[in-house]
Parts: C-alpha cells; structure tokens; sequence
C-alpha cells in the first residue's frame, strides 16, 4: 500500500478551517480530507485532535466523534447509531453522533490514548486494553466467573457494572455503558473437548493478554498469542490447533472451516464497553450529560437484542455446515484449574470486592 501523505488533509478535523483552511466552496475540486489515521504520522493526528480539545468553533455545534474497530453493521455499532437517533430526539438536532467504524481511526489501544486527552470523543472497546489502565476492568474476564449471559448482564446493569465504569474517570474516561461480546468457547482441528486433558499440549490461539495467556497454560495447552486477522492462516497451515471465541467470530473468520470442533466451555463473557472523553465530557452542560448518559443505556437492549439474534443466527449456520458442536457437561475441572489464575489476577481488595459482588448476583447463589 503506498505511504499516506503525512499532511494535515489526512486528519479529521470537526473545525477543519482551523486547521486545514476554509472549506470548499460550491464547485471546488479540491479533494476532501481523508480519514487516514492509520497510517498517518502519530504526531500529526494528535496535533489535530489537540485543537479538537482546545474547544475550536465553539459557536458551531459539532458532532460526537465515535470510534469502533468493528465494521458497519456490527451490533455494537449499530448500537451507538441508535445512542446518536436518541441523543437527536432529545436535543433536537443539536447533540450527535458521527461513527468512524472499521478501525478507521486505528487500533483500540491508539484511539483510547487519543481519547484520554480529549482528542477523541467516544470508543467503543474491549475491556482488553484497558487492564493495564484500570484494574477493576480485569474483573469482568476472569474465567468462568460468570455462570449464564443472565448473570453476566444482571451484573453489568447493576452495582458491579457502575463500580466499573465510576473507577475510569481518574484515567480521563467517562464510561457510559456496556454492550455484549458473547460467550467464548474453544474450537480446534484435532477433537472435541470434554476436560482439561483433551487440551493437553494443543495450541491454542488467544488475544495479546497476561490474563488469556495464563488461562490456557493452566488448561495444559499453548498459549499462543495474535491478531484475530492470523488466526485462518495459522490454523490451514498448522501454526495454531485452536483459538476461542463466540460464535459469530468463529463463523465471520470463517475459522470453522478448518477447526470444525467447537466446544462450548463458555469460559468468558467479558464485554466490550462504550466511554467518552473526560475533557470532552466536561465541556457539556449538566442536561446534556444526563442526555448522554441516557442514550447510551438505552442502547443497550438494542444492542443485545441484534447480538443474540446474530449469534442464533451463526450457530444456526455453522451446525447446518457440518460443525461438530458439544456442550461440556462437567466444567469443575475446568474451574478448578483456574485457582492460580484468579489468585494472579485478583489482588486489590477493590478487586476482591467486586468479584464477591458479582458472584453474589450469580443465577444459583
């Protein structure tokens, strides 16, 4: 791919006359600014986002800048369109949302760098790149610390949920509300799992995190991270025996074709999280904050009702092409194993805290 021009025309600016020159006029040719952050130098975007947060064009509303690395369509984002239909309704046209999906922006752990000092409105991330921030959001990935998707959501909509997202603010984030990332189970080319021992010197595919990597050794397989784009490859040509996650990533990455055993451990059932800026968040008034607030909850149900749709959907799909789906009837060893981890992860009695709460609101507790 050729180098993006590392010139100003590459950063999205809301006020562009002050930073690109006056806008166009009817009939200019000139092209328009391209949204290429990407590729553009690093130094260049914040440069831009810098006067973003110095408040520019302050007599002209602008639209919330909203960054998602899922693609258009995505539950998630469709969950921050309906947020911004809301956030319309109410303000009459005066607060909305512009969506960057697609990872146009960049990476997660880019665009919340780019958020905590105001140059980015609102992110839509997983919880993943926030651990080392905020050790409170390792809490939600524990394995197998969630018993159903009821109790997961019953915690998330209630006092753990808020504990959560109260402890961003000192990081300069505002978190507004959780949506659903599913329930992760393994797949692999070899076998179906039933315990631990099935897993046994299998490797296994997981994300770029300490948590994840600890996971699986103690499950006695490999834990190899990468990108989730790797993971086909890796499994054709015999890299990876496996990887974990829902149903409707091991169908859209097309996974199932070469890993056709899905074991449905339901190990996680971490959600993804929507935050805005705290500089960005400060400049609203009182109303339009609660106007903020509300949209973003009220997104929520809309964003499950679409993911549990989707996952029935896939699981649907990928049963008719032949997967061979098993339900692991006795997860205690499973469980058992996952002692160390937990001793590993859980350390401050914030963290113990919340994970008495949650375990409190669990289905059978």
């Amino acid at each position: 791919m050729a180098e993006a021009r590392r010139d100003r025309s590459a950063i999205p600016i809301a006020c562009a006359g002050a930073v690109n020159g006056p806008a166009p006029t009817q009939g200019d040719k000139r092209p328009k600014p391209a949204v290429l952050v990407g590729a553009v130098d690093r130094r260049a975007f914040l440069a831009g986002a810098a006067a973003l947060a110095a408040g520019c064009g302050r007599d002209q509303p602008r639209p919330l800048f909203s960054s998602d690395t899922h693609p258009d369509g995505y539950p998630t984002v469709e969950a921050v369109k309906e947020m911004a239909r809301l956030l319309r309704a109410r303000t009459g046209g005066r607060l909305d949302v512009k969506i960057f999906a697609g990872g146009q922006l960049g990476s997660e752990r880019d665009t919340l760098e780019i958020a905590t000092f105001g140059g980015l409105d609102m992110n839509r991330v997983n919880l993943a790149p926030l651990n080392s921030i905020e050790p409170l959001t390792t809490i939600p990935s524990l394995p197998f610390l969630f018993r159903s998707t009821a109790h997961m959501r019953r915690a998330l909509d209630g006092a753990p949920g808020e504990a959560i997202l109260a402890a961003l603010e000192p990081h300069g984030l505002i978190g507004l509300c959780f949506y659903d990332s599913g329930e992760r189970s393994f797949y692999n080319t070899k076998r179906p799992i039933h315990t631990p021992q099935d897993m046994r010197g299998m490797k296994i595919r997981v994300q770029n995190s300490d948590l994840y990597v600890a996971m699986v050794r103690a499950l006695g397989a490999d834990a190899t991270p990468m990108s989730l784009g790797e993971v086909y490859q890796s499994l054709v040509q015999g890299v990876i025996d496996g990887a974990e996650n829902n149903w409707p990533s091991y169908e859209s990455g097309r996974h199932y074709e070469a890993a056709p055993y899905y074991s449905l451990t339901r190990h996680v059932m971490a959600p993804e999280i929507l935050v805005m800026s705290k500089a960005r968040w400060e400049k609203l008034s009182a109303p339009d904050r609660e106007a903020v607030r509300g949209a973003a909850r009220e997104s929520v149900p809309f964003m499950r009702a679409l993911w549990d749709r989707r996952v029935e959907e896939s699981r649907a799909r990928l049963l008719a092409e032949g997967v061979k789906a098993n339900e692991v009837d006795d997860l205690a060893p499973f469980v058992e194993r996952m002692r160390p981890v937990w001793s590993r992860f859980v350390v401050t009695d914030a963290q113990k805290r919340l994970v008495r709460m949650i375990e409190e609101m669990a289905d059978d507790a």
